[in-house]
């Protein structure tokens, strides 16, 4: 249980933490997409009879290049080129799988996780990713921050704009794979999404959403797993329902204490000093505010 939960932990802080650049640049689904890219990779791994998780690692980083590399160059757009690979990804999956010595029933312990079977070497494995996306963060964080706020604004400001989605979307790979011990690949990016739904809806900033997400998603393995032994449940996804709830909570008890809508961080402009700002879609109705002075101003 021990291993487990330190595997738990290390992918509830990461998940959230890449969770929160993708839903700020609206590519929630991206763990998804490039979850089912893994799953191909799996399934080539047991064809060909090398270790899966490393054929997964490799087909998901190219696979999360591309998507970016679609992304970019307007080929496609978000959605259509999230569903290429979501759909391709899958069939290649359950085709290469069902070739490989085990069958189909091979790759099912990476579709919904097995992370009460975790070794010591696997937890290191784990452990050693997640301090990789960790220091990556900490080493491109500034340049990710501006380019999931305004990618336009941070591309006029001389920022590598093309190498820091790149960098987010080898960041989305490693955390997919690092993850599919603990809730598998069906359900990774219910982890990297809730609980930065749950954190938007306390914090006022983009680093306290940041902050309240790895929170939240180390508090949701946690809670997960204890249920998951107390009552014999599945682990991974008592893990994704705790994430759930803990986000359907905050919303009810948000809308009966009337709590605002969280103030992200706005990015700034070119020779300006960083602020707290508005969400971007809340300018024009917080501009109203100021134009008109309230009662007993002036």
């Amino acid at each position: 249980m021990q291993l487990a939960l330190a595997a738990g932990l290390v992918i509830g802080i990461c998940a959230p933490l890449i969770g929160t650049f993708l839903v700020q640049q609206r590519l929630s689904l991206m763990g998804d997409g490039i979850g089912h890219l893994a799953l191909a990779g799996i399934a080539a791994g047991l064809l060909l009879e090398v270790w899966p998780v490393w054929s997964a690692m490799v087909v998901a980083a190219v696979g999360a290049l591309s998507i970016e590399w679609l992304r970019s160059r307007r080929r496609a757009t978000s959605d259509l080129a999230l569903a290429l690979w979501f759909y391709g990804g899958i069939a290649a999956g359950v085709v290469l799988a069902s070739r490989s010595t085990g069958g189909s029933g091979a790759i099912l312990p990476y579709l919904f996780g097995s992370i009460l079977t975790v070794d010591r070497s696997e937890v290191l494995l784990v452990v050693l990713l997640g301090l990789g996306i960790v220091v990556t963060v900490a080493a491109f964080g500034r340049t990710l921050f501006a380019i999931v706020i305004d990618e336009e604004s941070a591309r006029v400001a001389g920022l590598p704009v093309g190498a820091g989605n790149a960098v987010l979307a080898v960041l989305t790979a490693v955390t997919v794979v690092a993850a599919m011990q603990v809730v598998g690949v069906l359900l990774v990016a219910a982890l990297m999404v809730l609980p930065v739904a749950t954190s938007r809806n306390l914090a006022r900033s983009f680093r306290g959403t940041l902050v309240g997400a790895a929170g939240i998603g180390a508090f949701a393995v946690v809670a997960g797993l204890a249920a998951a032994r107390q009552w014999a449940l599945a682990p991974g996804g008592s893990i994704v329902l705790v994430a759930a709830g803990t986000f359907a909570a905050v919303g009810v008890l948000g809308g009966r204490t009337g709590a605002r809508r969280p103030v992200l961080v706005e990015a700034p402009a070119p020779g300006t000093a960083p602020r707290d700002g508005r969400d971007p879609h809340d300018d024009h109705e917080h501009e109203h505010d100021h134009d008109h002075p309230g009662p007993g101003s002036g």
